[in-house]
């Protein structure tokens, strides 16, 4: 497990993390929700004692243990899937800031619940997440994600609970003496690499590999974003297109967990920009069964690269959080089907709204599922003026 001292560090980052992720700088007073799983409760404990000491209103909530949520899915009335708990909304239209610590003690305990069961619910919280969403386009909120090394994680992930937490110290830097320095730096460099790849005037996208041809059209009114402080740790680049453009197949051969469901080698086909073809070496019925839960779950709402110099993740980690991060020997890209995200606007996203971002291509939908393929891979830029421009190749930018 993570030393005091990581925990300490751990703590700094996650900090650095929420004031990066918003536009607006924390004033004293301003309500920060920690949600935490109870393994990591030492990790919110130090995460609550630095926010106190920046003036801040910590809010903590325990999440759901793996039985009471297995109750849930499992005893819960039509009635009870949809019931949305007094105040929330209320909370979610005052809070400034979130932190959620990911320390889960299953993995698989949600695996004989109907997928429909899962996604009712997740179709009912939706407006909660549509006022965070709009709260945060205004630049009132924030929010960052980590995960805390358990013995779970660490055995899905096929090593002991000391090796996993050593992968978790080593990608976040918590090893080094000023972690959040470390950040700072990844921070400016990814920041020159997005200002390059919004300096393109792209067409399309041609991703490559011995198991992926796939076209995606970026859009108009279009950025890049990523190390923005959302997700800890992060390397990702990676723009919200325009899921009408895109085209063609994809492969990701790094495993998935979700909702207590093992995925692996999952084949999507897009044709006009929805997935027409769905296949998979394992779980491919429950991949169906996701990708109708509405009708913004076939299309495509993310794609993103990660440069293998950022990232010191090269295993296997059983978390989406750290796998769509893999640098590796090749980097990785990933796709995501279901919700795009509003912040790849290039102007004022609190501008958008349905109507236009509708016009613009963006994805809507109750699901974000981020599918990551690790092959060696070429991905090149059809530029407007009709020059192709390899950006990424090796594992890295061209940049």
């Amino acid at each position: 497990m993570l030393t005091r001292s990581q925990c300490d560090k751990y703590a700094d980052v996650l900090l650095w993390g929420l004031t990066t992720s918003r536009v607006e700088p924390y004033k004293p007073g301003d309500v920060v929700l920690v949600q935490f799983d109870l393994a990591a409760l030492r990790l919110a404990e130090a995460v609550y004692g630095k926010l106190l000491a920046r003036g801040l209103n910590p809010v903590p909530r325990l999440t759901l243990t793996p039985r009471m949520e297995t109750e849930f899915y499992d005893k819960a009335d039509e009635a009870q899937l949809i019931f949305q708990t007094p105040g929330q909304a209320v909370l979610h239209e005052h809070i400034h800031g979130a932190m959620h610590l990911l320390a889960p003690d299953s993995l698989t305990h949600l695996s004989a619940i109907d997928p429909k069961r899962i996604a009712t619910a997740a179709l009912a919280r939706k407006p909660l997440r549509d006022i965070l969403v709009r709260r945060e386009e205004r630049g009132e909120f924030g929010w960052t994600l980590c995960i805390f090394p358990t013995k779970e994680l660490a055995a899905k992930a096929g090593m002991t609970a000391r090796e996993y937490a050593a992968q978790v110290a080593a990608a976040c830097f918590l090893k080094e003496p000023e972690p959040v320095a470390l950040w700072r730096k990844l921070y400016e460099d990814a920041r020159e690499i997005k200002a390059w790849l919004d300096g393109m005037k792209t067409s399309y996208l041609h991703i490559e590999s011995d198991n992926v041809d796939l076209k995606v059209t970026p859009g108009e009114h279009r950025r890049w974003l990523g190390l923005s402080g959302h997700n800890i740790p992060s390397f990702e680049i990676f723009t919200s297109p325009d899921w009408r453009g895109t085209s063609g197949r994809y492969f990701a051969d790094q495993p998935s967990y979700r909702s207590g469901n093992y995925v692996t080698g999952v084949r999507l086909t897009f044709e006009e920009g929805v997935v027409n073809d769905i296949a998979a070496d394992q779980g491919a019925e429950f991949v169906r069964k996701q990708l109708s839960m509405d009708p913004g779950a076939s299309r495509l709402g993310e794609f993103s690269l990660t440069d293998k110099r950022f990232s010191k993740i090269d295993t296997f980690m059983a978390n989406t959080l750290y796998d769509e991060n893999f640098g590796g020997p090749h980097g990785n890209c990933h796709v995501a089907v279901g919700s795009s995200y509003s912040d790849t606007f290039d102007g004022d996203p609190a501008s958008l709204d349905s109507a236009r971002k509708e016009e613009l291509g963006f994805n809507d939908s109750a699901l974000h599922w981020d599918l990551v393929n690790t092959e060696p891979k070429r991905v090149r830029a059809h530029l407007t003026d009709g020059r192709d421009v390899t950006l990424y190749e090796n594992g890295q930018f061209r940049y």
